[in-house]
């Protein structure tokens, strides 16, 4: 600790990302797409005119607002982008959950929701999930500060069908109600058609997971025009120009390619079920996932002693050390091959 630190920054607990290991291993931890960008990313690396980077990026990323929204069907205006949906969400969360009333979220989601709220100051509420790993949207009460879920939750896998999370915001019209939805792309239903109903909706979503495009760092989130002038505000407060040129053309580049998209999410899809009846044959208790990892209990040996042991042999999986979580694996679904020595890799712990 340092003299020099703000005396708030000595009490903040940081976000602890995945292992990303610098010796060669097969990475089934940080959810990384396993197959490569669109090819028209490609092309825009290629042909991209390194000259315009002496020029600052269009601050209201106009050209990527519009791409977006005519993928989803909604204007521009309902449209925010950021560095990366953490960059996004964390906006969010200084516009809209500063609240006197606290801000409810999952006892068991995604942990970087907690720091943001050490971070600015946030009380936040958080509720078991149900018996069966799921996040209960009839507990979240109608007095609050706002409400925040991933759907898929992270890092169990479950998605709420898109009914459901209307039924949710009939009973909630007072606060903002957020879905992170950085993993919807592979199985569940998004909450974007609802926008329109309910003002009160902001939809976060990323390019990194579904898109292949991690390393560009590029999210987004669909709203109403008033919650997007929210965040807006908040951004131009903090850095205008958040989206270079770059990140923007592959972006775009991205989401022109539909038929590609489709074919590697049914590829992941694929894949996942067939890593998940494997490990189901293998005594693991595999919680039904939408996304594009697995939750799982090994029955055979503990959880722990398995990430070890499956990092011995070149394996890097994720493993959670607070109590609830400790027994369980969140496992990123890999290409075939992946899955294969993975597997294999089991047997030979188990045998």
């Amino acid at each position: 600790m340092s003299k020099f630190w703000s005396p708030e920054v000595h009490q903040l607990t940081p976000y602890v990302p995945g292992e990303q290991p610098r010796q060669r291993l097969i990475k089934l931890n940080t959810n990384e797409n396993p197959y490569p960008p669109a090819p028209g990313v490609a092309d825009t690396l290629r042909d991209f005119d390194a000259s315009a980077l002496r020029l600052y990026p269009d601050p209201e990323s106009r050209a990527l607002r519009t791409a977006i929204a005519e993928h989803y069907a909604v204007t521009p205006e309902q449209v925010f982008v950021g560095n990366g949906s953490d960059e996004v969400l964390a906006l969010a969360f200084m516009a809209f959950f500063r609240q006197p009333l606290p801000l409810y979220m999952p006892e068991i989601s995604y942990s970087f929701y907690p720091v943001y709220c050490q971070l600015y100051g946030v009380e936040r509420k958080a509720l078991p999930l149900d018996h069966e790993w799921k996040v209960d949207l009839e507990a979240f009460p109608t007095n609050n500060g706002g409400v925040i879920f991933a759907n898929p939750n992270a890092p169990t896998g479950h998605a709420h069908p898109r009914e459901a999370i209307a039924g949710l915001l009939e009973r909630q019209r007072d606060s903002v109600v957020l879905v992170d939805e950085a993993y919807v792309d592979f199985g569940a239903q998004s909450a974007v058609p609802l926008i329109e109903r309910y003002p009160n909706l902001l939809v976060c979503g990323t390019f990194s997971k579904s898109r292949s495009l991690a390393g560009l760092r590029l999210g987004f989130a669909i709203g109403s025009k008033e919650l997007i002038e929210g965040i807006g505000r908040v951004k131009n407060s903090f850095n205008s120009y958040p989206i270079d040129r770059l990140a923007e053309a592959c972006a775009i580049a991205s989401l022109a390619d539909q038929a590609y998209f489709e074919r590697s999410t049914a590829a992941v899809i694929a894949t996942r079920e067939w890593s998940r009846e494997a490990l189901t044959a293998r005594g693991f208790d595999v919680l039904p996932s939408s996304s594009n990892f697995l939750f799982a209990r090994p029955t055979r040996i503990d959880g722990p002693a398995l990430f070890e042991s499956l990092r011995e042999r070149g394996l890097l999986v994720r493993h959670f050390s607070s109590p609830a979580l400790a027994p369980f694996l969140r496992i990123t679904i890999g290409t075939d091959e992946e899955m294969r020595t993975l597997v294999e890799a089991i047997d030979e712990i188990q045998a």
